[in-house]
């Protein structure tokens, strides 16, 4: 009897204990929903929210460093040697980047800002002075020669100029002057005859302290995955350089801020003007920062690959048909026609051939990725490293014995770092909000957790409860010895 009436509650433990599953399966979702649907409301740009001053002021400190390639064997290159470089930096700069001319429109659901960004030197995060000088290639004299080489009687000047200026292919310039700007000799010479040719050159020249457009972003009031999305850069809704509409497409974020309740099936997409183009990054592993959990997410080699493995990036060649090698980029059509090419540090993801091409490069995945580490809850940037690559093409060219016998080469000038952290402040705040999240979505596997221990220990109390006493006769064994 005892052994029935144990069975008979553990079957009506059960029924409680699945009931209370059932029930708990229910509320974890009504409580999920309300706590996506809470979240939805708070991470909107508009006043007074939280996601909107970290919008207009992030306050985690963004740092810019810069990586420059000596070349340590110039006449030997001209000579039609494989060039041989030396990494030197980086040189680092604190990066402040504030949202400015802020202005809503339609009913708070677009607003649109500008977003200078200012360098200052940091000399204790850096590995040399803005005063070390760098042998790099001649950009400016480059960009002369390449524009001009189909024209004789044009190209006979320059090389005079040249040749009386004791301008060559190579230059010697400071990291200051290469990257904010210095007076080209030639470009001098040029802008007396030609008066709209700018004789500054700098590879960060006017870009100190100024914005790079106007952009118009959606608040998110009206669908939150519209978060901080561009829709307009420079009065424009997409871009021209390029020949096909796709590749003109101007999608996503600007990449500093992203919309909340992330899933690891999606592609995040991002604006960048540096690139002249949007381009796309993907889940690749769950990561922690700062104790608060987040999803990393990398562009695929698909991004930059050649259109034989990705045909939709056919319309980043230009001239159109003009195709380079996967992991580069061709951005002189927005570069004022300088023969620039993009890639990732040291080629990373590129055509092993644009490795080969120049001793000294050393592609590694941990040192040269563009990588996002994202919460998933908020869609807050937790840390970030956007890494690119300055190259130039490099041909000989018969009408300027400057040229020598170079090889046709993509030639490494720089790269640079731009990375960010949270800082502790505010991944205190990140974290008060992850931490409550969790509660909430977890207090009906709490109320799981109570109903199941509740119904072991009613169980145990009830089966141990003693039946009536047996008789002297009773606890006599059945069989004897005797």
């Amino acid at each position: 009897m005892l052994i029935k009436s144990c069975c008979t509650y553990c079957t009506g433990v059960l029924s409680i204990v699945l009931l209370i599953v059932g029930i708990a399966l229910v509320l974890s979702q009504v409580f999920q929903k309300a706590l996506y649907s809470r979240v939805e409301e708070e991470i909107v740009l508009k006043n007074g929210t939280d996601a909107f001053e970290a919008w207009v002021n992030p306050p985690p400190p963004v740092y810019m460093q810069f990586y420059f390639f000596n070349v340590t064997n110039p006449i030997e290159v001209l000579n039609g040697e494989r060039p041989a470089v030396f990494e030197l930096g980086p040189y680092t700069y604190r990066e402040f980047r504030p949202m400015e001319q802020v202005s809503f429109s339609e009913n708070g659901t677009k607003v649109s800002a500008i977003n200078p960004k200012t360098y200052i030197f940091e000399p204790n995060m850096s590995r040399g002075l803005e005063n070390d000088l760098i042998r790099t290639l001649n950009i400016p004299v480059m960009t002369v020669m390449e524009k001009y080489k189909n024209n004789p009687v044009i190209s006979n000047v320059i090389s005079a100029l040249m040749r009386s200026e004791n301008e060559g292919l190579f230059t010697t310039r400071t990291v200051g002057e290469l990257l904010w700007g210095y007076e080209d000799a030639l470009l001098q010479s040029l802008s007396k005859l030609v008066p709209s040719i700018d004789p500054q050159f700098g590879l960060f020249y006017k870009m100190n302290a100024t914005g790079d457009g106007e952009y118009v972003f959606l608040t998110g009031e009206q669908n939150y995955r519209d978060f901080a999305r561009v829709v307009e850069w420079k009065g424009e809704s997409s871009l021209n350089w390029w020949s096909t509409d796709e590749c003109n497409m101007i999608n996503g974020t600007n990449g500093a801020s992203f919309h909340p309740i992330l899933t690891k099936k999606e592609t995040l997409y991002m604006f960048s003007s540096d690139l002249c183009r949007s381009l796309y990054a993907q889940y690749e592993k769950d990561v922690s920062v700062r104790g608060i959990p987040a999803y990393r997410f990398v562009p695929p080699s698909e991004v930059f690959a050649n259109l034989t493995v990705n045909p939709a990036n056919a319309g980043f060649c230009v001239p159109p048909g003009n195709c380079l090698g996967s992991g580069l980029l061709n951005v002189s059509v927005c570069k004022q026609d300088a023969p620039i090419i993009m890639s990732s540090p040291h080629f990373y993801q590129a055509d092993e051939k644009f490795v080969k091409d120049i001793y000294g490069m050393k592609p590694k995945k941990e040192y040269h990725e563009t990588a996002l580490d994202i919460n998933p809850l908020t869609g807050i940037l937790l840390r970030a490293a956007k890494r690119l690559q300055v190259n130039a093409y490099v041909e000989k060219l018969p009408a300027f014995s400057q040229t020598g016998n170079v090889r046709t080469l993509v030639f490494p000038i720089m790269y640079l770092n731009e990375s960010v952290t949270i800082d502790e402040e505010s991944a205190k705040k990140v974290k008060a909000v992850v931490s409550m999240g969790d509660v909430v979505v977890n207090i009906p596997f709490i109320l799981i957790g109570l109903g199941i221990v509740m119904g072991v220990v009613f169980m145990v109390l009830m089966c141990r409860q003693r039946g009536p006493e047996s008789t002297p006769a009773e606890r006599q064994p059945l069989l004897s010895s005797s």
